[in-house]
């Protein structure tokens, strides 16, 4: 017979720390650096789904779902309603994220993967979702589920690991509040592109204002690192190279030695399809990147990246990046 879907309760806490357990340790044979288990990795998936099933105040709208069959839960599903990001314009209202907590036992029924999928995608939708995005690590029979009902790629998250003694290139320097504007103007380039690439990334009327501000906090923030190529008066790119978030990872996993490279750009990115002049400032960008985070005993980089701006894949992947997580859209 086929699962039975329903929405997870507090009853069920113990049976979904235990698969989502065997989901993490799954992930961590994937590749042991990035997906590193946390010491206390059980008690904090633990908190986190508690949190989830029970708090009254929420950061987001969260949903878990379950596949019971022969009264033992078979299956999860954990999906949430995006906060849009407040540089961009959020035409379609706040997208349903399939978030990576999605695992189902081997001998599960047939077609329960299917089943959860379809399930949080109607929950989504009728929370209001009108865009649907999917992250995907591993396993090929979510991917084909993921494909079969629409889904493309839209963003790569490209992974490096062995960062330590990472020298820090001298064309590279730290940012300065002089820098601010140069910063804004080449971000200002790169959401242009973007835009053009999938219009998900139409940026917001005050994004310029909006992301001004953000970077004069910034230099304020202790935890990362604002850098820069060029002079002031004629920025070539810019890099921040700043802690990974939960957003990215469940859970389960130690995120004190994993980076994250989200806001960059470099001129010689300007053409999505191939680079221009050889990479060389635009390298120089990242290896800063790297060398910064070594300095903080961070190992492991995970580097955003759109997955139809290839002069972008090529960099990373000619600097030794693999491609950990996939994000999918549906639309």
């Amino acid at each position: 017979m086929p699962a039975e879907i329903r929405a997870a309760t507090l009853a069920d806490l113990s049976p979904i720390v235990e698969l989502l357990m065997q989901d993490a340790r799954n992930r961590q044979t994937y590749d042991p650096l990035l997906w590193a288990l946390a010491d206390d990795a059980q008690q904090k998936v633990e908190e986190a789904v508690k949190f989830a099933l029970t708090a009254q105040k929420q950061p987001f709208r969260q949903k878990w779902l379950i596949a019971e069959a022969d009264d033992r839960i078979v299956g999860i599903i954990h999906s949430a309603l995006l906060p849009v990001p407040p540089i961009y314009a959020g035409e379609w209202g706040e997208p349903g994220l399939l978030m990576p907590e999605c695992f189902v036992v081997q001998d599960a029924p047939p077609g329960t993967i299917e089943a959860l999928v379809d399930a949080a995608e109607a929950d989504l939708r009728g929370a209001g979702a009108e865009l649907l995005l999917a992250s995907f690590i591993h396993g090929d029979d979510w991917r084909s589920c993921f494909e079969e009902r629409g889904y493309e790629p839209l963003t790569l998250y490209l992974a490096k690991s062995g960062l330590e003694n990472t020298p820090r290139p001298v064309d590279v320097r730290s940012a300065s509040v002089d820098d601010i504007e140069g910063i804004v103007s080449r971000s200002a380039e790169n959401r242009t592109i973007l835009a053009q690439l999938d219009v998900f990334w139409t940026p917001h009327a005050e994004a310029n204002d909006r992301f001004r501000n953000w970077m004069k906090r910034s230099l304020t923030l202790e935890d990362r690192d604002m850098l820069v190529a060029g002079s002031p008066d004629a920025l070539e790119g810019y890099v921040i190279a700043q802690p990974a978030s939960r957003l990215h990872f469940p859970p389960a996993h130690d995120i004190t030695a994993t980076g994250v490279i989200d806001d960059y750009f470099h001129s010689e990115y300007a053409n999505p399809a191939k680079m221009q002049d050889g990479a060389g400032s635009a390298i120089s960008l990242l290896r800063a990147a790297e060398a910064a985070f070594a300095g903080r005993g961070v190992r492991t980089a995970l580097v955003v990246c759109p997955a139809a701006w290839p002069s972008k894949i090529s960099v990373l992947q000619n600097a030794g990046y693999e491609t950990a997580m996939v994000w999918m859209i549906k639309r």
